[in-house]
């Protein structure tokens, strides 16, 4: 369901971005939330009629819950934010972790993580982000998502993932650096002991 979030997929795209799953397991997963009215599958019009997943209303209705299990996971003193993730993890994550408080900040966004693109409209309001590429972003993150996670919630200078190597960043560098001071991660719990 989470990689469905931002729009529908191909079977091949769900299965690359859920390293781990066999093509039977998933396959059983979206039969399930077909018949559970969560997920439905349709075939794209030409000139590319192949067939995607996508989820229903009801479906998208369940992404406050994503965003409530996420800020309870990474309150975990096991939670390790530099394990890999998918770029609708890391898509996902900005809308469950960012301030609420981001005063008149607005500005458009661009996300590159290989073939996967997504533009976000950042307002007082809210941070909308779906699947495409910005032609004219004020800032263009051109990265991977494990180098994004550090970027937004290890706060890794800029220029350290830019001299690896693992980012290009262009735009606005100031407003890119405001957009990142608007996220954190919870506290972790104190473990009893």
């Amino acid at each position: 369901m989470r990689e469905l979030m931002l729009g529908p997929r191909r079977f091949s795209e769900l299965r690359a971005s859920l390293s781990g799953i066999s093509a039977n397991i998933l396959t059983q997963r979206l039969e399930g939330l077909e018949r559970s009215g969560i997920v439905v599958r349709r075939k794209l019009p030409p000139p590319v009629p192949v067939q995607v997943y996508e989820l229903t209303p009801w479906g998208y209705e369940s992404e406050p819950i994503f965003q409530t299990m996420g800020r309870w996971a990474t309150r975990s003193p096991l939670h390790d934010p530099t394990l890999s993730f998918s770029p609708v993890s890391a898509m996902l994550s900005l809308r469950t972790m960012i301030a609420p408080d981001r005063g008149d900040l607005e500005m458009t966004l661009a996300f590159r993580f290989g073939a996967d693109r997504f533009i976000g409209r950042l307002s007082r309001d809210e941070l909308a982000i779906e699947r495409g590429d910005a032609d004219a972003a004020d800032v263009v993150f051109d990265t991977d998502p494990t180098t994004f996670a550090a970027l937004i919630y290890g706060k890794m200078p800029f220029s350290v993932a830019e001299a690896a190597g693992s980012l290009r960043l262009s735009g606005d560098r100031s407003l890119a650096a405001r957009f990142v001071d608007l996220f954190a991660l919870p506290d972790k719990i104190i473990a009893a002991g």
